[in-house]
């Protein structure tokens, strides 16, 4: 007896072995959001940076005597 239920629940063990398995090597949601967050959180670093760095270069090309 002890043999046949060994053979019953084999299957069973390999399918929970491979559920585990897959779920090791999947990219899971929380990691794929802290990729999309540090994605856009350089872009907007990039984006502030440049924007700040144009825009301090046209008020130094403004002459005050202008008006």
């Amino acid at each position: 007896l002890g043999k046949q239920d060994y053979k019953k629940t084999r299957p069973m063990l390999r399918a929970t072995r491979l559920k585990a398995e897959a779920k090791k090597t999947a990219l899971g949601v929380k990691e794929l959001a802290l990729v999309l967050a540090a994605i856009l959180v350089f872009l907007l670093a990039f984006y502030a940076f440049f924007y700040l760095n144009i825009s301090n270069e046209v008020d130094l090309d403004l002459d005050p005597d202008e008006n």
